[in-house]
């Protein structure tokens, strides 16, 4: 057996090695050839591709049961990459407003481009044959949403969309694998901000595409071309991240159930949305297309107003008031004030979500301490 000469005796490390090289040198114009010709998996420019990085390209290709996987720079770098890459100028794109708020900002610029944007309800999801046009090419959702937690049929979209050979894209943040596996549903291509639940530590940013091999060629081609590749670093903690994450994703939705149960039955929520609720209007759409839980993140409205919400998590003690989600540590935030500020302010409260609505990750930190610090911060408000 050949030895690596990073390894000379074949043993090889437990963990991938950081690679920061910007260019390879070539053993042989046929090496050159084979990799050109993307016959073999070899390097030659950073930009082009990188072997830390293509270590866990394979390892989130295999958690979403998906041929292949490109990782980027972040989820909304992901996003773009897939809307750059299948949508020209004339061609329709429906998206939930129930979608990260970034997507907003990405609209206005395919609007300038030509891409002709259709926003519905993530409610209307069933009547999604009446928002289909002739020219339109694309539905981008995420289920369970952002903030709301709404849930969305992937496999009744997938019928519908190709019905219509229309691509389905799927965000899979909020569920991630470990509950829902989108492709297997019907989804021609499953997004995650890979900032969250998959790294998990809230040190690094990425994104990451699934699909199929012909989906990675033509994805690599444009990540190639606009130079979104991701850091060798990124990759390395990345990776990190992966090697525990089922156990965190475990965690945080038994912590999320946890808190939910509890804050269903309190007088100072007026309003609650998690999937894992029998009560929830998705619970039955997630108990078929979700195992293993229902994920780590729920919605919530504090109170009367705003200023109930903003007391409420001043108060808090073991619960960070910060953005993001899907890490170690349980978090919370007002979206009105900070995950849909890149939404103008009348465009914020058009598809459910309040004033007052208050949005929490759980984390992996103990469900009393969690249950706890929720109590104590209700009993001022």
């Amino acid at each position: 057996m050949a030895c690596d000469p990073l390894t000379p005796y074949g043993n090889r490390p437990m963990v991938t090695p950081i690679v920061n090289a910007v260019n390879y040198e070539y053993s042989s114009f046929e090496v050159l050839r084979k990799i050109t010709d993307g016959e073999i998996d070899g390097y030659t420019y950073h930009r082009d591709d990188n072997p830390t990085v293509r270590a866990v390209e394979k390892m989130i290709a295999d958690m979403e049961e998906a041929d292949d996987c490109i990782v980027c720079t972040t989820g909304m770098a992901a996003c773009t990459m897939v809307y750059f890459t299948y949508l020209s100028a004339g061609d329709n794109l429906i998206f939930f407003h129930d979608i990260y708020g970034a997507n907003y900002k990405v609209s206005l610029i395919l609007e300038r481009l030509g891409v002709d944007i259709t926003w519905i309800n993530a409610d209307e999801y069933k009547d999604i044959n009446k928002y289909i046009k002739p020219n339109t090419k694309m539905i981008f959702c995420e289920t369970p949403s952002n903030p709301l937690c709404k849930v969305v049929d992937i496999q009744f979209l997938s019928k519908e969309a190709k019905k219509n050979n229309v691509m389905l894209v799927v965000d899979n943040t909020f569920a991630t694998p470990y509950h829902q596996k989108p492709l297997l549903l019907g989804a021609d291509l499953v997004v995650h901000s890979a900032t969250k639940g998959l790294g998990g530590h809230n040190d690094l940013m990425a994104g990451a595409i699934a699909g199929t091999k012909e989906h990675y060629n033509d994805l690599w081609f444009t990540r190639q071309a606009i130079g979104t590749t991701l850091s060798p670093y990124s990759a390395s903690l990345l990776e990190r991240g992966l090697k525990t994450f089922e156990m965190r994703a475990k965690r945080m939705a038994d912590n999320a159930y946890a808190i939910a149960e509890y804050l269903s039955k309190h007088p100072k929520i007026s309003r609650i949305s998690y999937p894992g609720l029998k009560t929830d209007p998705g619970h039955e759409v997630a108990k078929k297309q979700m195992k293993d839980g229902f994920g780590g993140i729920l919605a919530f409205d504090v109170g009367d107003d705003i200023e109930n919400a903003k007391n409420f998590i001043s108060d808090l003690k073991t619960i960070y008031h910060a953005v993001s989600l899907g890490s170690c540590e349980t978090l919370i935030c007002i979206p009105f004030l900070t995950t849909m500020l890149y939404l103008p302010v009348d465009r914020r409260t058009i598809f459910g979500v309040n004033k007052n609505t208050v949005r929490l990750s759980a984390g992996i930190d103990k469900t009393e301490l969690l249950i706890n610090d929720l109590e104590t911060a209700l009993k001022n408000i």
